[in-house]
């Protein structure tokens, strides 16, 4: 395979310029995003102002195929940047009048899942972290060679590593920009989810902060406060957490369908709304028996991830699995590399006069 052609037919030239596109696009729409919250009052009129933006995040992500950057767009935009604009729209939420943001802090806060903290907080998390995960991923791109050899549920454990350490290192590497670049102090996105003793540890505190957070107010909040109104708070939180969970599943679903082009078979939302009824009944059983009563830490935290990954491996695996995610993550991979190998070689002959 030709290096610049790394996926169905589509050229690396081909998608960067698409991706500048996309990006250039994004970035005006979050322009008059910003203006308009200025002169719309919020509510209604400002959110009417806010759909054609939001619709055109759903649309943007079509133009890319790889699974990196047209990934990270979906993810981005069409689930964390259309939430933010729906909270944005009442005035509420990360993008909100009470954050008082400049114009290059709006944008830094509406494009990256990234969240400005109190300069009394300081859970900026060490250099060595982040360089034990980097090795981690790098070990583990290697391992993948012999991935045909392993048991499926040791492949399954490495893709559910694989995920995570690039995850983190892809959102800390956005944080730390906007840090050095804003000069603001800025929250973690992941805080250890390998560590989970529950399922509402891992899903609330733990894993993918951002997304927690934004849901919430979206999501879990406006559910509560109507459904109170109707059946009374128990049963309202509880169809509250599923509600959250439903849509959860309806973004990863669309993203999914960004990646691999296929209309969804609905295992996906499967794994998200099994966890939703299982966090369910762990509350309850809270509530029931007593959050004194229960197993040790590190039984707990095996289960918990145990729990995870096989739910993962059934559901959440097999959506990525078929659209090759591995396969092209990889080509993607050696072409960037090729791409570097290019590059230091002609710094290096361009240094000598060669």
């Amino acid at each position: 395979m030709d290096r610049k052609i790394y996926y169905d037919g589509y050229t690396l030239d081909g998608e960067l310029s698409r991706f500048y596109k996309v990006w250039i696009s994004i970035i005006i729409s979050f322009i008059y995003s910003f203006i308009a919250g200025k002169l719309i009052p919020k509510g209604i009129p400002r959110l009417l102002a806010f759909f054609p933006i939001i619709s055109l995040f759903f649309f943007l992500p079509l133009n890319l195929h790889s699974m990196h950057l047209g990934g990270i767009t979906a993810f981005l935009i069409t689930w964390l940047a259309n939430f933010k604009l729906l909270l944005f729209a009442f005035d509420i939420g990360p993008l909100s009048s009470d954050q008082s943001l400049s114009l290059p802090k709006f944008l830094a806060v509406a494009c990256f899942p990234i969240k400005i903290q109190h300069k009394t907080q300081n859970n900026r998390k060490p250099t060595w972290n982040y360089a034990i995960k980097g090795l981690l991923l790098a070990s583990l791109i290697g391992i993948y060679d012999f991935r045909d050899l392993m048991h499926p549920i040791c492949l399954t454990v490495l893709h559910f590593l694989h995920m995570y350490s690039f995850l983190e290192l892809l959102l800390a590497s956005m944080a730390a920009t906007a840090r050095i670049l804003l000069g603001v102090e800025l929250e973690p996105q992941f805080n250890e989810p390998y560590l989970s003793t529950s399922l509402q540890d891992f899903w609330g505190r733990r894993w993918n902060i951002m997304v927690s957070r934004i849901l919430r107010p979206t999501v879990y909040d406006p559910c509560l406060r109507i459904l109170t109104r109707i059946c009374g708070r128990k049963w309202a939180a509880v169809t509250a957490v599923m509600a959250t969970f439903f849509v959860s599943a309806l973004m990863h679903e669309i993203i999914f369908f960004y990646l691999c082009r296929n209309w969804p078979t609905g295992m996906t939302s499967w794994f998200f709304v099994f966890h939703g009824f299982c966090l369910v009944l762990e509350i309850m059983m809270k509530k029931t028996i007593g959050v004194r009563f229960g197993l040790p830490t590190a039984v707990a935290t095996v289960m918990t991830v145990a729990f995870v990954i096989m739910t993962a491996f059934w559901w959440f695996l097999p959506e990525l699995l078929r659209c090759n995610a591995v396969e092209r993550s990889f080509e993607e991979y050696r072409i960037v590399g090729e791409m570097m190998k290019e590059m230091m070689v002609r710094f290096e002959n361009y240094k000598y006069g060669i």
